[in-house]
Parts: structure tokens; C-alpha cells; sequence
């Protein structure tokens, strides 16, 4: 790996290491400007940018004419933003069972090839490997200690407590700025616009472009006004539909899951699905997904805040610095092959973050930016009680993810972290 100096190690740096050492072909998705293609670059001896204007057409006709040859590059060859040659894909498939070596290509993508296409193409099965990235997190940024590991927590180990110096200040800083690489270390002004200038994007152009369906931007502007105003929440397509109403009536369904579904084609939005556990009593388990954006900030930026607006709402506060810390979560879970979801039944009892790994181990986690001795009592209540009903192997370890200043675990079991003290 040959980093530039000016690189800022991301934690998916291990997991594509990795993955150039275990499979043919890896393919990076996930939102523009996260950092895909400067993470890619740093591993990558050979490149090709589909969208540079200047050599796009040229490319594309020379992977159409000749792909075998458009491949003849110095492993590992890195495509950036490959949907714009779908048709690659197989021949990318060819060449890694001809050349049976590890580490041959690099693809990178902030949306996905139409559906259609996908599916007149080879599944990719034992020769492609999906790498999923998202804005920073707090560890990335430096920002957070990682002193309490959620790894280590999942191997048995109980780390020493641990200090956050962050404020609510600073965490609601954190939300609106997100974790966009080019804000990161800017001055407060800049930093703060980069979220802001995503998001007109988004609506200007960017959901149009993600499947191709010219849209009328006043609108996609309400449905992700909506969106954010439902983050954190089960809300259902009809519920969004009917909130988004104008002078023409509300928006149907069909059409709200048409928006939902090119947000997700282009990364947007990352909600988390239900985790549907052996539970003793017969209680029914809500199985909807809750949703989020892939980052807090563009939450903010759809509903027009700032820190300073942030701060003078504490219960949409509290959303969205669970927002804030879903998203790190998701990256900290995936750096052990785990996955996020979250707990619902029509009892109430609900748990905001369910770590699931692949050997069935789990882990619960409840989010509260509140730093009351009550507030955070009561979440190591509802943990403990959500333990109690479920049948089989016990939770790893269970956590109340906080904005507080100590990182420590209770006479009863429970941890308490402040998201700045978490890490990998």
C-alpha cells in the first residue's frame, strides 16, 4: 500500500488489504465524496476515471472494442465509477479465472448499474468481494479516542475507563458537518457547507441521475424535507406520501418508494432493518426498516439546520445524534463482518442498535444523548429486560452510547461510552 501523505486512514484500508489478498476482484460502493476513490488510489497501481470528460468516450469505446486489452493493466487495476461500462463486469469475471490470481481489480461506484443490466450479468460468485463505504466516522476524523473498542468488547476483553472531552457543542457540530472527507480539518464555515452543497445537488440533479427518471427537484426537495423529518423512525411510504402533500394532494406509495428506492441506489439514505431474535414470550416483532440517511448532516442540511439550531431542540437533537452514531456503528460493525439493525416490538420495548456477527454473537445497544443518572438508568433497565427475553446465547455485551464525558462499565453489567471515546 503506497499512501499519499495528505491520506487520512480509513478503516476500511485493512478490510480491502485484505480482500487484495483473498479475492480477483473488489468493488467499493457507496455515496459520492465519501472517499471511495482516494481510499482505491492508495492501493491501486493502474487507473482508469470513467467520468473524466476528457478521455470518457475514448475509454468506453476502447472497453467495448477491446475489454480484454482495456483490462491489460498493472495489478491492481482500478476502474472509478465502473457503472459507467456495466458491460465490463463479465469480462473483469473472465480475466480473473484466466490469470487465477488474487488482487486483480479495483472497481468503484456511487450508484448502481440499472437493475436490468445487473441481471443479464454474471453473479460475480467466488470472483468479486463487496467493500461498503460511508462518510467518516468520528474515529476516522480523529475525533474520537476509540479507546473502547467495540472488537475487543465482542472478544471478552473490559477496557480501563476512558475520558471524552467532547461537548454538546461539539457534537452538534459533528451532526450538521457529517463525515465528507473534504470537510474534515476545514475551517467551521467550509466545513459546514459541504453537507449543504451535497444536498442541493441532490435535489437539483443528483436523484434524476440516479435511475434516469427526470424528476421535478420542488418535489424531491419535500420528500427528502419528509425523509428527515421521519429519520430515526418506522415511518411507513403512505405516512411520507401524505406529508409531502401540496396543492395537487398527497404523493402515492408507489411514487414516495420510487424516490426511497433511487436514494438507495445512489446511497443516500442507509436504513436498518429489523433484528428478529428468538424471543420467549410471544410478543410480535415490528419489522419494518427505521430510517436514516448515510450520514446525519444531510439530514440537517434537508431541514435547513446549523449547530446553533441544533442545539435549541433537544428531542431533535437526541435524533439525530442517534443518527450520528448509527452511522459509525455501521462502520465499526462491518470492519468484524457484523451488521447493524435495530429492535422493535408492539409491547414497546425497542433497542436502537443490534450488533449481529456471523457466529450468531450479538451485542444491544441503546442511544441516549441525555447525561442524566435517570435517562441512562433507564436505558441499562430496557437492555437488560430485552436480555432477559431472548432465548439462547447471551449478548456479547450490551452499552448505552452516549454524549457524556466517561466511558465505563456498571455494577450491572452494562457499559456506558460516550461516541467519542468508541472505536473498531
Amino acid at each position: 500500500m503506497e499512501t499519499n501523505e495528505k491520506y487520512i486512514p480509513r478503516i476500511v484500508d485493512k478490510l480491502l488489504e485484505f480482500d487484495l489478498r483473498s479475492a480477483g476482484a473488489i468493488w467499493i460502493k457507496g455515496p459520492k465524496s465519501c472517499g471511495k476513490s482516494t481510499t482505491a488510489e492508495q492501493f491501486a497501481r493502474s487507473s482508469v476515471n470513467m467520468q473524466d470528460a476528457d478521455t470518457h468516450d475514448l475509454l468506453v469505446l476502447k472497453a467495448k472494442n477491446g475489454p480484454s486489452a482495456f483490462l491489460d493493466n498493472e495489478p491492481p487495476f482500478l476502474i472509478d465509477e465502473w457503472q459507467e461500462i456495466p458491460f465490463i463486469w463479465n469480462q473483469i469475471k473472465i480475466e480473473v479465472d484466466k490469470r487465477n490470481e488474487f488482487g486483480q481489480f479495483i472497481i468503484t461506484g456511487s450508484k448502481n448499474p440499472p437493475q436490468k443490466v445487473m441481471e443479464e450479468l454474471h453473479s460475480g460468485e467466488g470472483r468479486f468481494t463487496i467493500i461498503v463505504m460511508r462518510p467518516m466516522t468520528l474515529y476516522e476524523s480523529g475525533e474520537s479516542s476509540g479507546e473502547i473498542s467495540i472488537r475487543s468488547l465482542f472478544n471478552g476483553e473490559s477496557p480501563e475507563p476512558a475520558q471524552s472531552k467532547a461537548t454538546p457543542d461539539d457534537y452538534a457540530f459533528y451532526v450538521a458537518r457529517g463525515g465528507w472527507p473534504q470537510a474534515i480539518g476545514k475551517e467551521r464555515d467550509v466545513a459546514l457547507i459541504q453537507a449543504v452543497n451535497y444536498y442541493k445537488m441532490l435535489v437539483k440533479t443528483g436523484l434524476s441521475q440516479a435511475d434516469g427518471v427526470k424528476r421535478d427537484p420542488a418535489k424531491v426537495d419535500r420528500l427528502l424535507r419528509s425523509y428527515a423529518r421521519n429519520c430515526g423512525t418506522q415511518a411507513s411510504y403512505a405516512t411520507m406520501g401524505e406529508d409531502v402533500s401540496s396543492g395537487d394532494g398527497p404523493i402515492s406509495e408507489n411514487t414516495v418508494a420510487s424516490y426511497i428506492k433511487a436514494l438507495k441506489n445512489i446511497y443516500v439514505v442507509d436504513e436498518s432493518e429489523a433484528w428478529n431474535p428468538n424471543i420467549r414470550s410471544k410478543t410480535a416483532i415490528r419489522t419494518g426498516p427505521t430510517r436514516y440517511f448515510v450520514d446525519p448532516s444531510l439530514t440537517c442540511a434537508a431541514l435547513g439546520l446549523g449547530p446553533e439550531g441544533i442545539l435549541l431542540d433537544s428531542r431533535l437533537f437526541g435524533f439525530l445524534f442517534e443518527g450520528l452514531c448509527i452511522r459509525d456503528l455501521r462502520v465499526y460493525a462491518e470492519n468484524i463482518d457484523g451488521t447493524v439493525k435495530h429492535y422493535r416490538d408492539k409491547n414497546g420495548r425497542e433497542c436502537d442498535a443490534v450488533i449481529t456477527l456471523r457466529d450468531n454473537s450479538w451485542a444491544a445497544i441503546e442511544i441516549k444523548l441525555g447525561a442524566s443518572k435517570e435517562a441512562i438508568d433507564a436505558a441499562a433497565s430496557g437492555l437488560l429486560a430485552l436480555n432477559d427475553d431472548v432465548e439462547g446465547r447471551p449478548p456479547s455485551f450490551l452499552m448505552v452510547l452516549t454524549a457524556t464525558n466517561v466511558a465505563y462499565k456498571r455494577d450491572d453489567g452494562v457499559w456506558v461510552v460516550p461516541l467519542a471515546c468508541l472505536g473498531p
